[in-house]
């Protein structure tokens, strides 16, 4: 596999398409002036890549059941976050990172935001690529994988849910979350998103994808330490001053039970 051309030229050829789709999504943010479509981007690019990946082979009941769990995972983040961001202000994360790259950030916003996260997200979705080329016969690794990533939505799913109807209620404006999922973990969607990974993974394995172990352990270090609980919890304690008890008596990220008030 590692060494087979015919592996590599679909994965190399699925630039050109995410690079139109990255192009569409930067013109779109010069005239909404506002980058966070790239959050909505996000997982089409990865639904991009193996689709394209996929096309003209014929595929293997490992490839039709992995295609499908990638298109539900996608679509519904997709979906979510643009739903979210909606008639929005730019997030403040995105603010930040405006201002610290002006003037002319109109131009380098392709390269800075829309180029940089497909570059990574080409890069992580090679385990999906390894999965869905393989013609190998399924494996109890397969079924191991493919349920761990639908719970793994499906956790996703309900934090984002929660969440999304907690903000909804102008009550609970300036309060933290700390119910239902939130009780558990301060970031339950990302640790959704995290084992939704590994469970990618584990149906890469089962298609001799072992090597693409990279892919999951950099979608964690990226939800952990970069775009995920690191950056959001440097500020969210100044509008959200009841933050810090939250953080002394909950788990950052794996769900635990909750310390006592």
């Amino acid at each position: 596999m590692l060494l087979d051309s015919a592996f590599w030229q679909p994965w190399w050829q699925a630039l050109c398409p995410l690079a139109i789709f990255g192009l569409l999504g930067w013109m779109y943010s010069l005239y909404q002036r506002n980058v966070h479509i790239i959050d909505s981007m996000w997982s089409i690019y990865f639904l991009i890549t193996a689709l394209w990946v996929a096309q003209g082979q014929i595929l293997s009941e490992r490839s039709v059941l992995l295609l499908i769990v990638v298109v539900l995972w996608a679509t519904r983040l997709a979906a979510y976050l643009t739903i979210r961001n909606w008639g929005k202000p730019e997030d403040y994360r995105y603010q930040q990172i405006r201002a610290n790259n002006s003037p002319h950030f109109w131009l380098k916003s392709l390269y800075i935001v829309f180029g940089l996260q497909l570059l990574l997200a080409w890069v992580i979705a090679l385990p999906l690529v390894a999965a869905v080329q393989s013609d190998a016969p399924l494996h109890w690794l397969d079924m191991t994988g493919l349920l761990l990533s639908i719970i793994g939505i499906v956790y996703e799913g309900v934090a984002d849910w929660q969440l999304y109807r907690f903000k909804r209620n102008p009550l609970n404006r300036g309060k933290v979350l700390d119910r239902g999922l939130w009780a558990w973990c301060r970031h339950p969607n990302y640790f959704g998103e995290a084992i939704t990974w590994w469970g990618f993974y584990l149906v890469a394995c089962a298609a001799g994808g072992w090597w693409t172990l990279f892919s999951p352990l950099l979608m964690t270090f990226l939800l952990l330490r970069v775009s995920g609980v690191k950056l959001l919890e440097q500020t969210i304690h100044e509008r959200r001053p009841q933050y810090r008890d939250y953080i002394a008596r909950t788990s950052a990220f794996i769900p635990w039970p909750p310390k006592a008030r």
